[in-house]
């Protein structure tokens, strides 16, 4: 799927498009961090900021438009089927959030697992009814622990691969 995506902008700066991985509910910064380190050879310092900032821009956004606006798009049938589908693929996975409220919440937004992430986390806390501020706090710690993992992750790797070729 990224390297359909990296095809798809290829005529992009490298910069806007780990940007715009690290923006998309698809990738996120999983998938932006090896981009931009691996594939991108951007530098440590450079990719972790793009993949940051892209990560949480949208979180304050996306939870406030859960909470204002949400209802009204429900209406939707396009948004509804859509919401629908992404609700019952998190759903599920939100007994620890319930169970740990906002720690949990950092841990589900940290562990890099497929539908874990900084836009399920914002579903997962409008789901729960969580606090907004400490929601945000705890996604945004939650992506930092996610690009800790996955940086670490993208670098032993990549040394490995680079041992053996």
């Amino acid at each position: 799927m990224i390297d359909k995506l990296l095809i798809y902008f290829s005529n992009l700066p490298k910069e806007v498009v780990v940007l715009i991985l690290s923006f998309l509910p698809i990738s996120e910064l999983r998938g932006a961090i090896p981009v931009g380190l691996s594939i991108y050879n951007l530098g440590l310092t450079k990719t972790l900021f793009l993949a940051f900032l892209g990560n949480f821009s949208f979180v304050i956004p996306f939870l406030w438009f859960l909470n204002s606006l949400h209802s009204y798009f429900m209406k939707i049938p396009f948004y509804n089927k859509f919401f629908c589908w992404w609700y019952n693929r998190v759903k599920p996975r939100t007994k620890n959030i319930e169970k740990y409220e906002y720690i949990g919440l950092v841990i589900f937004v940290g562990i890099p697992f497929p539908v874990t992430g900084a836009w399920s986390g914002c579903i997962a806390s409008y789901i729960l009814g969580l606090n907004f501020w400490k929601s945000v706090v705890a996604i945004l710690l939650g992506i930092i622990i996610a690009g800790v993992v996955v940086t670490i992750s993208t670098l032993g790797l990549t040394q490995i691969f680079n041992f053996i070729f």
